[in-house]
Parts: structure tokens; C-alpha cells; sequence
């Protein structure tokens, strides 16, 4: 193994010890399959979280912190903007958890909009008289009177700007302060997710938007990631590769190497580590099964190429949730692919669907004690219909006989639905094994699946997260893929199936 192998390796496999308290905020924010989150590194962040700095700094007082984030707010002696914000940083870093959600309220809370002064503003606008010729235009006469109102509006906009805006736009333009405002941005959703504080979603919601704009297509570069990239880069890879583990080094040559491609966003105030990375293969057709993707050899030659899949797309900050980089990174990895290969005409995914098995479970499980509680209950109902508002025959008849068939010889449930809830929580997904448990729930699991996925709805959007992602894209639902993926993980997420999405 040469160096840089080694380097990869090793750097891959250790754990470090940090002393922060943020690590544990990550390992509690909820995770999307398709577009994953991992932990961040604090490699190139000139704010410190290494477990060296933890120590010599031992954690400082709330009051302490929060006097230096009121000094980073309100100084307006340039000269020293730099060392506070460092001071601020560091303070927070040595915070726990607890404190670290104290300091954040206090900021969401006391350096908000002065509502008291916008009630004055709006009151002094309402009673200006606007002068206006017969045109609706003003006459050089009224010009002392329009200057009230553009002095009013003027102090009207600049009240609506919360405080906080200040330590946001000062940590942008400082060395390493955007990777910190995506830290802090990631307790701010771990705080929400336990919480619902209307100040906290007030906070959340600004720096959301202010992320958006300094993170836009123009400002990050599209970088195509091989293996002769930098060994600390394609740790990176390794290490917020959320989708599809990356189980070794030849795993990740490969997936750099022929009929492979990568590509990922950076940004020059995080230098060395994109913000969102996708993975291309280049194949004959639109693959139906994982293996084909991850454990086909040898590689379809790119010549004979006429499929650009997309199978794993990883976001690497947890502080970005809901700031659709993904989105620009398809359009922009579709427009290279067929710039440089014009033989290459489809251009599809091959996902998962994270969240159908919780939803079917949860379905079986309910119905399944509604159909036992109700009187008179018969499985074979043609008209759908039952004396229960919220009760359904989620199971064809022919369904329900054929599972009811396997409950006589295995006892495996009173009803259909019971049957089909005990085959799918069984111990280490024994239903896989078995030829003819597989030909029973085929059927019934992929219809639902599609009914998950085309009708399931939240809010007007696709209930799963990965199909709402790629929907709203401008994808569609090419296939579903029985059996796709067999690892643990897609067992456990959606029984196997996978799902191709379709970029016309």
C-alpha cells in the first residue's frame, strides 16, 4: 500500500476523543438517507475543537461567553473585530450543551428586532400624507415632504434587522467563522427538535436565509474529486459518505476510477472539504440492483456508456439542512457529463426510500388493532369500506388469502395485516430467506411502496424525504426495484426496494 493509501486508511479508522460538546449534537440530528449529513471536521477551521485546545481552555462561564458575543455584536473598533470573534469562538467551543443552548437563547431573545421602535416607525409612517400630482408623481414642491418619508423607511428597514445580523455578517467574512455559523446553526436544530421556541425558529430562520445566500451556485466550486486528490480530501469522502459506505480503499478507488465519476461543491471559506458530494457511475442501462453499482467488475467502458446514475449524494454539514445544494449540484453534474460525453443520453438514480418501512409498520400495526376491535370485522370486504372513519383494507383479497394461507401453517397472525407485520419484524429479516415468504409479500410490499411514494403526502410534498428531494427537482418515478438492496440498512429502511428516479 502506497502513502497515500496508508494516510487514508489511518485517518479513516481513528475515532478522535474530542471534548466538544457539538459532537453530540450531531449524533442527535436526523439523518436523510439519500442526501446524508455526517459529523463535520474541524480540519481548516481556524475556530479550534481539537481535544488539545478543550483541555488547555477549560470551560468558561456563561457570562464570560456571552459578554464576548455582546462585544462581538456592538465593538465598532475594526482593529480588534478579529481577536473578539476568536475570543467569542473559543468561548463557545468550552461550553456544554446546556450552556451552549442558554447563550443561544439569550441571542435569540435579547438581540432581536426592537419591536418598541418599529411600533414608533409604523406609526409615524401611517401618518404622513403622501403628496402627489395628477399624475400620481411628485412635484418638486413636495419634496421636504417625500424626504420624511424616505427617512422613515430608512429607519424602518434598519429596525427590522435584528442585532444578531451583526455577528452573522461579521463571522461570515472572518477566517473560518462560515464553518462555525453551520456548527452553530446545527445546535440551533437540535435545540428545535426537543423545543419549538418562537424566538429560536426566528434565529434559525434568518441565519438559514443568510447561509443561503453566501452558499449560492456562484460562490461554490464544482470540483471533480479523483484519486489524485489531496489524502485529507478523500478521508473527507470516506468519512461523510452517508448512503452507501465506503468499506475500504479499493471500495474507494473504484469509485474514483473508470466508468466512475465524483463530484462535489467547495467553497473557498471551507477550503479542502465539500459542502456536498455526489457519485456517478456510467453504465450500459439504468441499474435495478445496488450490487450492480457497487460490485460490478469489470466496469462498463465509458465509450459504451449511455447512463449517467446517480447513487449517492452525501451533504457534509449537518447546519445546512434545508438549503438545497443538492439540487444545483444535479443540474450542474448533468450539463458537465453531457458536455464531455454526448453519448450519454439517461440520466437517473438509483435511491433509497428511507422512510417507507417505518410508514407500512406503523400503517399494518394500527389497522391491524382496528380490524381486531371491530365488530363484525370480515377481511374480504369488496367495498373497501368499514364501520371505523379511519379504517382501511390496506391488502388486496388475494393478498390477504395468500398470507392467511402462510398464518395456518407458521401462525403468524389473526389477519393479513398482523401476518404481514410479524413477517417484516422478524428477528435478522428471516422472511428474506425464504423463497416462498419472498413470492407472498412481493406483491403487496411494492404496490404500497408505490402508493408511499406517489400518494403519501405532507403537507402537499412527497412524504419521503429522498422522493420529495428528487421530485421537486424534476424527477420522476421511472421504476421500483424488488430485492435492490439486501444490506442491513436497506432491509431495515424499505425492505429491499429500491427506487429509479428519471432526469428529463
Amino acid at each position: 500500500m502506497n502513502r497515500k493509501g496508508w494516510a487514508i486508511l489511518m485517518r479513516s479508522k481513528m475515532k478522535p476523543t474530542t471534548t466538544t460538546t457539538n459532537q453530540h449534537l450531531f449524533n442527535k440530528l436526523p439523518i436523510s438517507n439519500e442526501v446524508g449529513l455526517t459529523k463535520p471536521s474541524s480540519q481548516g477551521n481556524q475556530f479550534s475543537q481539537n481535544p488539545s485546545s478543550s483541555m488547555q481552555n477549560p470551560e468558561r462561564e456563561l457570562k464570560v461567553v456571552q459578554a464576548s458575543m455582546h462585544s462581538s455584536i456592538s465593538t465598532s473598533k475594526t482593529d480588534i473585530i478579529d481577536s473578539v470573534l476568536n475570543d467569542f469562538s473559543e468561548g463557545y467551543f468550552s461550553l456544554s450543551i446546556q450552556k451552549r443552548q442558554e447563550l443561544l437563547l439569550v441571542l435569540a431573545r435579547e438581540y432581536d428586532v426592537n419591536r418598541t421602535q418599529v411600533r414608533e416607525l409604523i406609526h409615524q409612517y401611517l401618518g404622513l400624507e403622501p403628496p402627489v400630482g395628477e399624475k400620481g408623481q411628485a412635484s418638486g414642491l413636495d419634496e421636504s415632504l417625500l424626504s420624511a418619508f424616505y427617512r422613515t423607511e430608512r429607519n424602518l428597514r434598519h429596525a427590522l434587522q435584528p442585532k444578531y445580523e451583526i455577528l452573522f455578517e461579521r463571522l461570515n467574512t472572518h477566517p473560518g467563522g462560515l464553518k462555525f455559523l453551520t456548527i452553530l446553526r446545527a445546535d440551533l436544530l437540535s435545540m428545535l427538535a426537543k423545543e419549538n421556541i418562537a424566538s429560536l425558529r426566528a434565529l434559525d430562520s434568518y441565519l438559514k436565509e443568510k447561509l443561503a445566500t453566501w452558499l449560492s451556485p456562484a460562490a461554490l466550486e464544482l470540483h471533480h474529486i479523483t484519486w489524485d486528490d489531496s489524502a485529507s480530501l478523500l478521508e473527507k469522502i470516506v468519512a461523510y459518505e452517508a448512503v452507501h459506505p465506503i468499506s475500504n480503499l479499493l471500495d474507494l478507488k473504484r469509485r474514483l476510477g473508470v466508468g466512475r465519476r465524483c463530484f462535489g461543491y467547495l467553497h473557498p471559506a471551507i477550503p479542502g472539504e465539500p459542502l456536498i458530494f455526489i457519485e456517478v457511475a456510467l453504465l450500459k442501462n439504468v441499474a435495478q440492483t445496488i450490487q450492480e453499482v457497487l460490485w460490478d467488475d469489470p466496469p462498463t467502458p465509458e465509450s459504451e456508456a449511455s447512463c449517467a446514475l446517480f447513487y449517492s449524494i452525501s451533504s457534509t454539514q449537518p447546519g445546512l439542512a434545508g438549503i438545497n445544494l443538492g439540487k444545483f449540484l444535479i443540474k450542474r453534474v448533468i450539463e458537465l457529463v453531457k458536455r464531455d460525453m454526448p453519448h450519454v443520453s439517461t440520466f437517473a438514480t438509483l435511491s433509497p426510500i428511507p422512510g417507507y418501512m417505518q410508514w407500512l409498520l406503523s400503517k399494518l400495526a394500527s389497522q391491524s388493532k382496528l380490524a381486531e376491535s371491530e365488530a363484525g370485522y370480515t377481511p374480504h370486504m369488496s367495498d373497501g369500506r368499514s364501520g371505523s372513519t379511519f379504517r382501511e383494507n390496506i391488502l388486496h383479497p388475494e393478498e390477504e388469502a395468500a398470507l392467511m394461507e402462510l398464518s395456518e401453517e407458521f401462525s403468524f397472525g389473526k389477519n393479513g395485516m398482523e401476518v404481514m407485520w410479524n413477517l417484516l419484524t422478524s428477528r435478522n429479516y428471516e422472511w428474506t430467506s425464504s423463497e416462498r415468504l419472498l413470492s407472498v409479500v412481493q406483491a403487496p410490499l411494492m404496490r404500497l411502496c408505490a402508493r408511499y411514494l406517489l400518494q403519501e403526502k405532507k403537507r402537499g410534498k412527497a412524504l419521503d424525504a429522498v422522493a420529495n428531494f428528487h421530485l421537486q427537482n424534476g424527477a420522476m418515478v421511472e421504476r421500483l426495484n424488488w430485492m435492490a438492496d439486501r444490506s442491513e440498512k436497506g432491509l431495515c429502511q424499505s425492505g429491499g426496494i429500491m427506487v429509479n428516479y428519471v432526469y428529463r
